[in-house]
């Protein structure tokens, strides 16, 4: 009698076709091998290459968060026939008898699948932990292809402000969540929700906007209590906030959002977080009055048609650029109006920009 694999599943039925469902701990799925498809060609592989860069960060989520990390099921296809034997009065649950030849291959979790493993080879401890397997009987090459564009064609990566307002572990992410949920200005003008606004929106900024803002702003001062820390930042955010009416406008209806983002520079993420950026040197240089200094916001001609200032540090080519140099180009017009000076790295970037000398 041919070696087997047993172990208990539930069976479905999904177009037409028997799958099954276990519950594999993670000693189990450490031992189970898996064909391994990298030396193949891509037209004959059924996966993407395994990207061994993220293998680690997905490693140290489990190891971080031993208490609440969370994994969906895996999805694998069996490469060889298989027997299902029913448990007595029933016709969905029973065992499943598999070949110990048989190809097991990873339509869906691979990442997953690699970074447990390299988990248990740090804490053994986990072994006795479970996670879902979904089993679907594999007919070939081309129909096990299919699966893997299925199963990815429709997935969606979240915004990353939605990412961020539902982690509870990033810190910063709960400070720039407090401070708005405090704020009732900002509350008023920044979406919770998506990570690039529509042209109708009636929101000012994103809350991935906000929070690599407040990230700038605090970075070097924060002082672990979160109470303390977005206190300051929402009487620094609120400060700002005072010099730009603008904005005030766009919060009551009485100006559209959209009309402000095409017409100026400082209703853009870019600004928040050069704002943030510029802030963060000028609690350090200023801890006493820099409500005062915040004042000269209002003498920088944020236009965008102000294309001598804009162009080459928040604009290419008239779009506003996101990138990490833009942010400094355009924090460095700020700190400018502040009376701030530029730290090393920032003269660096100025001075290779080659753009037009900051007055």
């Amino acid at each position: 009698m041919e070696p087997t694999l047993t172990f208990p599943v539930i069976r479905g039925i999904q177009s037409g076709r028997e799958y099954y469902v276990a519950m594999w701990s993670l000693r189990t799925m450490q031992r189970i091998s898996i064909f391994d498809e990298n030396d193949l060609p891509p037209e004959l592989r059924a996966q993407r290459i395994l990207n061994k860069a993220r293998v680690p960060e997905i490693a140290n989520y489990i190891l971080d968060n031993p208490d609440d990390y969370v994994f969906s099921a895996l999805t694998v296809s069996i490469d060889s026939e298989v027997e299902f034997v029913p448990l007595e009065g029933q016709d969905k649950l029973g065992m499943l008898i598999i070949p110990m030849e048989a190809k097991f291959i990873i339509n869906d979790g691979q990442h997953r699948r690699a970074a447990i493993m390299a988990a248990l080879d740090q804490r053994p401890a986990l072994a006795h932990e479970t996670i879902a397997v979904v089993f679907f009987l594999d007919i070939g090459l081309d129909r096990c292809q299919q699966m893997f564009a299925d199963l990815n064609r429709h997935a969606i990566r979240p915004s990353r402000s939605i990412g961020l307002l539902y982690d509870h572990r990033n810190e910063k992410a709960k400070l720039a969540k407090l401070v708005i949920l405090k704020s009732s200005f900002f509350k008023e003008i920044v979406d919770m929700e998506k990570s690039s606004l529509a042209p109708r929106s009636r929101k000012l900024f994103t809350l991935s906007a906000f929070h690599n803002a407040c990230a700038a702003l605090i970075e070097g001062h924060a002082t672990g209590n979160l109470d303390a820390d977005s206190a300051l930042a929402e009487e620094f955010w609120e400060e700002v906030a005072s010099h730009f009416p603008a904005w005030t406008q766009v919060k009551d209806g009485r100006m559209p959002a959209s009309e402000l983002r095409e017409g100026f520079i400082h209703s853009h993420g870019i600004a928040l977080q050069a704002i943030g950026k510029a802030g963060n040197a000028l609690l350090k240089l200023h801890p006493k009055d820099w409500k005062s200094k915040l004042a000269r916001l209002e003498k920088i001609d944020w236009s965008r048609a102000n294309a001598k200032v804009w162009e080459g540090r928040a604009l290419i080519g008239g779009k506003v650029s996101k990138v990490t140099t833009n942010v400094t180009l355009t924090t460095n017009v700020i700190k400018k109006a502040l009376g701030l000076p530029l730290d090393p790295e920032e003269q660096r970037i100025e001075t290779a920009a080659g753009t037009r000398e900051l007055k």
